[in-house]
């Protein structure tokens, strides 16, 4: 086992590795810019360093800033949470070459899985369904149309380094191509650095659901289950659930079944997630794998019993999974909200500053993983989520009723935030009866949250 994991990350995911390192036993330490100084990261770690200040490319983007601060304080591990380095395959190579261990998978399976259209062209070989699409790159519109028409619209034009929407525009038809193909490579090659972009069909009011995995480097790869994100904004999601009530339990099994193939096709250690499509009839087709911890990884945490972020550890440390396949049994449900400082009624503009008053709510079967507390300034330098409310009940309709007495009971004061916006999305009929696909929060906000 390591002796001490450096956290390259900040805020709530920061905060869940450092209370994992404790309850191992591993020491943590927290490297922080001059913004975050009073976080709740950097108060619970054991070890702290300041890595820079300003936007995140000078501090938790800086590789050999944090490569150089882990060395200093003689960290032999690092975790890098979720976003930030979480999932770039040059950073776990540094690592690497300093002789620390990255906790993730291993450099060549982040950049095969990293490269969606790379990953497509995987699963496709290995007999993983697929959305039909093409099955090489293209980097030129002409040609591009080309293989749209044969695809047939509509079509989902994606960037291959993509991420977090950046670089995905739909055309509905011929005449609209060129311009959604122009607009999404240039937002690719600004984003990533990549123009690289591959074509997909439109598949008409999807529901997304994915499978978390934890495979070892014995061979041994785990299904969790699968967690429904349809409910989602700008492809950023806002609520997830498992089990997914969009699914039959015959589909269920044939996705797990295909997320544990499509792991042991790349040779993938730690853990991950396999994305599905599902369209209106029940078929799935592979979306693209994240090669790190979710954000929602709480809500498998909670209908499995697992703690996934020590299972990650232990398995980088050279360790077998603690569990296999036959010891998996999820049981009940459980309903994630994420929780953002931000303005809904302004376009969801964020909303940082001084957290003047703040309560929690608890009780059996809630759990809140956030970084804020009273007297807390937001920085309005990084991402806007600053927590999530998670929830486990016997059955769905238990846990939308725990639900919504959880985000009634917590109050948050001084900056605004979703958590009207969320109540409202949990007391829709619409999501109530399990039927929000992923079009649903724009229809809602359209509505004037009548759905």
């Amino acid at each position: 086992m390591f002796n001490k994991i450096l956290i390259a990350n900040r805020g709530e995911i920061a905060v869940r590795i450092i209370r994992a390192c404790r309850n191992i036993g591993v020491r943590s330490v927290a490297v922080y810019s001059k913004e975050d100084r009073e976080s709740l990261h950097v108060q619970l770690a054991d070890q702290r360093i300041c890595i820079g200040e300003g936007p995140a490319r000078n501090n938790y983007l800086n590789m050999d800033q944090i490569i150089t601060a882990a060395l200093n304080m003689g960290a032999d591990a690092i975790h890098p949470g979720y976003g930030f380095l979480s999932e770039n395959s040059e950073f776990a190579r540094k690592c690497r070459e300093n002789g620390i261990t990255f906790i993730g998978p291993d450099p060549d399976v982040i950049d095969r899985m990293g490269n969606k259209s790379q990953a497509r062209q995987t699963m496709m070989e290995a007999g993983v369904p697929v959305i039909p699409g093409t099955k090489e790159p293209v980097y030129d519109a002409e040609i591009a149309r080309q293989r749209a028409n044969e695809i047939g619209y509509p079509v989902m034009i994606k960037a291959s380094s993509g991420g977090g929407g950046k670089g995905m525009r739909a055309a509905m038809n011929e005449d609209e191509f060129d311009h959604e193909f122009n607009i999404a490579q240039r937002e690719s090659a600004n984003s990533f650095g990549d123009d690289t972009m591959y074509l997909e069909k439109l598949i008409l009011k999807p529901r997304h659901v994915e499978v978390q995995i934890m495979a070892d480097s014995f061979g041994n790869v785990v299904s969790l289950g699968e967690r429904d994100c349809s409910v989602q904004r700008n492809h950023q999601k806002l609520i997830e659930e498992s089990p997914s009530p969009a699914i039959d339990e015959e589909t269920r099994l044939k996705m797990n079944e295909a997320a544990v193939l499509a792991a042991k096709t790349v040779g993938y250690t730690n853990a991950g997630t396999i994305e599905f499509i599902v369209d209106q009839d029940g078929r799935f087709y592979f979306m693209e794998m994240n090669t790190r911890i979710q954000v929602e990884h709480g809500v498998t945490e909670m209908v499995t019993g697992t703690d996934l972020v020590i299972e990650q550890i232990r398995v980088a440390a050279g360790e077998p999974l603690s569990f296999s396949q036959a010891d998996i049994h999820p049981a009940g449900h459980a309903i994630e909200c994420r929780i953002n400082a931000e303005i809904p009624s302004m376009n969801f503009m964020p909303s940082p500053g001084r957290i003047s008053h703040l309560h929690l709510p608890a009780g059996n079967g809630v759990r809140v993983d956030t970084a804020i507390y009273t007297g807390y300034t937001i920085p309005s330098e990084y991402d806007s989520m600053i927590g999530k409310v998670i929830v486990h009940a016997p059955d769905r309709e238990a846990a939308l009723r725990k639900m919504k007495s959880a985000l009634d009971e917590m109050l948050i004061l001084g900056i605004e935030t979703n958590l009207d916006f969320q109540y409202l999305i949990i007391q829709s009929p619409t999501f109530a009866e399990g039927k929000a696909d992923t079009g649903f929060v724009e229809t809602f906000v359209k509505g004037g949250h009548r759905v």
